[in-house]
């Protein structure tokens, strides 16, 4: 299909993990009976951001996959006949654990897992503690809604990683995210920060020519107290030369229904040919963690 609906799902989280799944399954339910044939959630939605601190009860939030959230989602696929993109917290074996999001088609099948790749830790964000950086690589997936690439939130910083997914023929880039302001920090940085965030996935878009389409989550969560995280909300899609497609608010829970034309891809690719002009015979130094100055 040439056009498609994507359906992104920005909302806020509480406490109860079983509650923020019959949310985020009531909202995906609500943008396929609207027409969305992509449905992607924020990252990590079935909790609060609980990488706020490093605290080893926060473990019994993850489950395998297959597991309970993942046939969920895995039945509204199959019963609405659309795509979903999937953000979980994957226990993968006794001390293993992912950031994880899993894609089903719109018959049901699960065609990929992506596990996050790139994996932060700075103040709040101490995610090193749990999860286990991702073994999957970069990848694309055909579905029945068009070719897409799935990274997670920080990996949305690396413009190799949107890059090499897109060197495999997405069509579109998802990032499931959850990202926000440290309160104390908002008025000074704030308005930077945000906008550095929308820039470089909009420059992804550019760089590929593809769509990017970005989920966040909003409200101010503060598991363990003190001013927490104030999450920006701001879910936007860029098209394929960066323009922004739609945007959500900053405080509001949304269901947002984007149509795109995937046809524009092949037109932006042929009028501004990055992937062709490209001197993959000088890039080899990417590899490396730092080149030193001659």
């Amino acid at each position: 299909m040439a056009k498609v609906t994507l359906g992104l799902l920005q909302h806020a989280c509480g406490a109860s993990p079983a509650a923020n799944l019959r949310r985020t399954l009531a909202l995906a339910e609500k943008a396929a009976r609207q027409g969305a044939n992509i449905i992607c959630t924020q990252e990590l939605f079935r909790s609060q951001y609980f990488c706020q601190a490093e605290k080893h009860e926060y473990f019994r939030l993850a489950e395998p996959i297959p597991g309970p959230s993942s046939r969920a989602f895995q039945a509204l696929a199959r019963k609405h006949g659309v795509v979903v993109i999937a953000s979980l917290f994957e226990r993968r074996a006794a001390g293993l654990y992912h950031n994880t999001a899993v894609i089903f088609d719109a018959d049901g099948r699960m065609v990929g897992r992506y596990r996050k790749m790139h994996i932060p830790d700075d103040p709040l964000y101490y995610e090193k503690f749990y999860f286990t950086p991702g073994d999957t690589g970069f990848r694309a997936w055909d579905t029945r809604f068009g070719r897409i690439g799935v990274l997670i939130c920080w990996d949305q910083w690396y413009p190799e990683g949107a890059r090499l997914t897109a060197l495999q023929g997405a069509e579109i880039l998802f990032y499931p995210t959850a990202i926000g302001w440290h309160p104390g920090e908002k008025a000074e940085h704030g308005a930077r920060q945000h906008g550095a965030w929308e820039t470089i996935q909009r420059a992804h878009a550019v760089a590929n020519g593809c769509y990017v389409a970005a989920v966040n989550r909003i409200g101010t969560e503060r598991p363990e107290g003190g001013d927490g995280i104030e999450f920006w909300g701001q879910s936007f899609v860029a098209g394929t030369s960066g323009e922004i497609l739609a945007k959500a608010g900053t405080d509001r829970e949304e269901v947002m229904l984007v149509p795109i034309d995937l046809g524009q891809v092949d037109t932006t690719r042929t009028h501004w040919p990055f992937l062709r002009d490209r001197r993959i015979d000088a890039y080899g130094d990417l590899t490396r963690r730092y080149v030193d100055p001659v």
